[in-house]
């Protein structure tokens, strides 16, 4: 069994997830309920200049909380920001996390869970999810965690791995811990109404992208599959009006239950989209949403041959017409051309300079394990040109 089907193939799960507009109020009442007194909220810099920040660190002020605030994080997270994340949380006598944000808040903040109370000594990297990696971390160890995503894209917040990028080597790796998945998430779409149209369309991408290498994945997971079905669905039928419309409450919520389904999907494996993302990310710091979104369609015709009669399901269900690979694929394309997405790398400044380096790193990713067929570094090299210059 490979690394991503074994920890991908069973799922802790938050003990309760909240949805609906203005259930951030209920998070003072959740944190005590874990046994927080002091928790340290943890999100990216762009965020935390913005009121809502405030507003949410001054309400659990008004409850009791003694809430501390870290966003020394960047778009794709790093393993000193983890670092800084625990130095900070341990100098300010922190008892828990608060994960708030998009993927790289989230990410960085479950890092942060896991390691704030380990031993002196042990290494993040040593967590890597490779093997039975996780077993060098003392579960009881992790600190009390409560995520609240303001973006409807990677799903992190019902998810026991973070994404975290090796800045010495280059490369970005999956730190993973059955005990890192958050307690309790809050789904509140007043916190995404504010978020620019192109975030919006990056990151309701990155969700279908999950739900649909779930749906493409080879493994047997029969509940995996329809969550899968039905997170596209709703993808289908809210990213744009959420783009649209970013006032639209219905379509913000639905996003971020489609966000949430996507990640517990793909349970079931990724594929070469997130292969290939996971180097791009770490070599040209790209944003991960927008990576997947470009890449969807050249993946897609690239695993055409192995991913037929799925896709032929697919489009039924989601009322396209003639169904099979090139129909999905015609509406994959139609649907980023509503959202305003670029149709190849080269337009978001990625060059081919590093093309065998991308297709060597691709192939070994966790994620590629699961891609419906086994692609060879040359063939990973071959889809990542394709995308670069734009040849579906």
């Amino acid at each position: 069994m490979s690394d991503i089907s074994r920890y991908t193939t069973s799922w802790n799960y938050p003990s309760a997830i909240l949805t609906g507009a203005g259930r951030i109020r209920d998070l003072p009442a959740h944190c005590r309920e874990l046994g927080m007194t002091a928790p340290l909220l943890i999100t990216d810099p762009g965020l935390a200049a913005l009121p809502m920040v405030r507003e949410v660190l001054d309400h659990c002020a008004s409850e009791g909380l003694r809430a501390g605030l870290f966003a020394e994080i960047k778009g794709n997270p790093t393993g000193a920001n983890v670092i800084a994340g625990v130095d900070a949380f341990r100098q300010g006598e922190h008892d828990g996390v608060i994960a708030f944000g998009g993927g790289s808040g989230l990410d960085a903040a479950k890092a942060v869970a896991l390691m704030a109370n380990q031993r002196d000594g042990l290494s993040l990297w040593s967590l890597e999810d490779v093997g039975d990696n996780w077993k060098n971390a003392d579960g009881d160890a992790i600190v009390p965690l409560v995520a609240v995503p303001t973006t409807a894209g990677t799903g992190s917040e019902v998810g026991r791995a973070s994404v975290i990028t090796d800045e010495a080597e280059r490369v970005k790796r999956i730190i993973f811990h059955p005990g890192m998945v958050p307690a309790r998430v809050i789904l509140d779409p007043t916190l995404t109404v504010g978020l620019p149209p192109a975030v919006t369309a990056a990151t309701g991408m990155d969700a279908l992208s999950h739900c649909l290498e779930a749906w493409c994945a080879p493994g047997y997971h029969p509940m995996a599959e329809g969550i899968a079905v039905e997170g596209m669905r709703r993808v289908r039928d809210y990213l744009p009006r959420a783009y649209a419309h970013g006032d639209d409450l219905e379509a913000r919520l639905n996003m971020l239950v489609a966000s949430s389904m996507g990640a517990t999907a793909f349970q079931r494996g990724l594929g070469a989209m997130h292969a290939l993302a996971h180097p791009l990310g770490a070599l040209y710091d790209a944003h991960h949403g927008t990576l997947n979104a470009i890449l969807m369609p050249y993946v897609l015709k690239a695993n055409e041959r192995a991913i037929g009669e799925p896709m032929v399901r697919l489009c039924r269900y989601l009322d396209i017409r003639q169904p099979g690979t090139s129909s999905a694929i015609d509406w994959v394309l139609e649907l980023r051309e509503r959202l305003a997405i670029p149709h190849d790398l080269a337009a978001i400044g990625i060059d081919d300079a590093e093309a065998v380096k991308i297709g060597e790193m691709a192939v070994v990713d966790p994620s590629a394990a699961s891609n419906p067929i086994a692609f060879t570094a040359e063939d990973y090299q071959r889809i990542f040109l394709a995308a670069q210059q734009g040849r579906l």
